[in-house]
């Protein structure tokens, strides 16, 4: 197999998983402007969306090892207990409304560890990927670079991302909130943010952004709220 991107033979299975489902998903996003004045008719849509996404990618990645078990908001299959795939759709809420900041996520895990890591914006074509104790890579244009995260230091220089209910009074001037957290998580393992967080999020929409993170240099904790940052940062 010829590679696509920097790393394994694996990993760039797993990108041509992930780009061949894509293409189909950009085809569904031109289809939901049209559907804007019923936005349950768009829910709909965008739900049946994600189910074909699932079947796509995770037909693909059975070849890759048949074996393994699978993990999305919707299909727990147990597999043969050492290998896992992780997949989600993570900005959902996005696609419903024509937004184009969403991303498929998708992750191997081995002994419950995170092997590989892959976050892919299907509307610029971006894609962030690491493998385990690999560093962490931007891929774009048929070129990847490592990224690592920020140096800021000040927080009143900080920009950070939130995915929380209920706004706080400590979230500061530069405060962004996206709607995809696979996204903020990305950004802040290639240093646009300096810190993400979240309320309790699924765990298949956030398995690669972790490896991701930690391997552009960054830390995550997961307790009450999930809080990623550069490292540099204490909450």
């Amino acid at each position: 197999m010829e590679l696509l991107i920097k790393g394994s033979t694996e990993l760039n299975k797993m990108f041509v998983a992930l780009q061949r489902t894509a293409s189909g998903l950009r085809r569904d996003f031109g289809e939901i402007e049209n559907l804007q004045q019923s936005l349950r008719g768009a829910r709909d849509f965008v739900a049946k969306a994600a189910a074909r996404i699932e079947e796509s990618v995770l037909g693909d990645l059975l070849l890759v090892r048949p074996n393994a078990g699978l993990l999305t908001p919707n299909v727990t299959r147990a597999g043969d207990g050492r290998d896992e795939f992780v997949l989600a759709l993570s900005g959902a809420a996005n696609f419903v409304r024509a937004n184009p900041r969403f991303a498929i996520t998708l992750a191997l895990r081995s002994n419950d560890e995170t092997k590989i890591g892959l976050i892919y914006s299907p509307i610029d074509e971006k894609l962030y990927y690491a493998e385990q104790d690999s560093g962490a890579y931007e891929f774009s244009a048929f070129h990847s670079t490592r990224i690592r995260v920020s140096n800021i230091k000040n927080s009143e220089d900080m920009t950070m991302a939130y995915n929380l209910a209920t706004p706080r009074p400590t979230m500061g001037k530069n405060a962004r909130v996206t709607g995809c957290p696979a996204l903020d998580l990305a950004w802040v393992a290639s240093g646009k943010f300096d810190g993400f967080i979240s309320d309790p999020l699924d765990y298949a929409e956030l398995a690669a952004g972790d490896l991701i993170l930690r391997e552009a240099g960054g830390r995550i904790t997961m307790d009450a709220d999930l809080i990623a940052t550069n490292g540099h940062i204490e909450y």
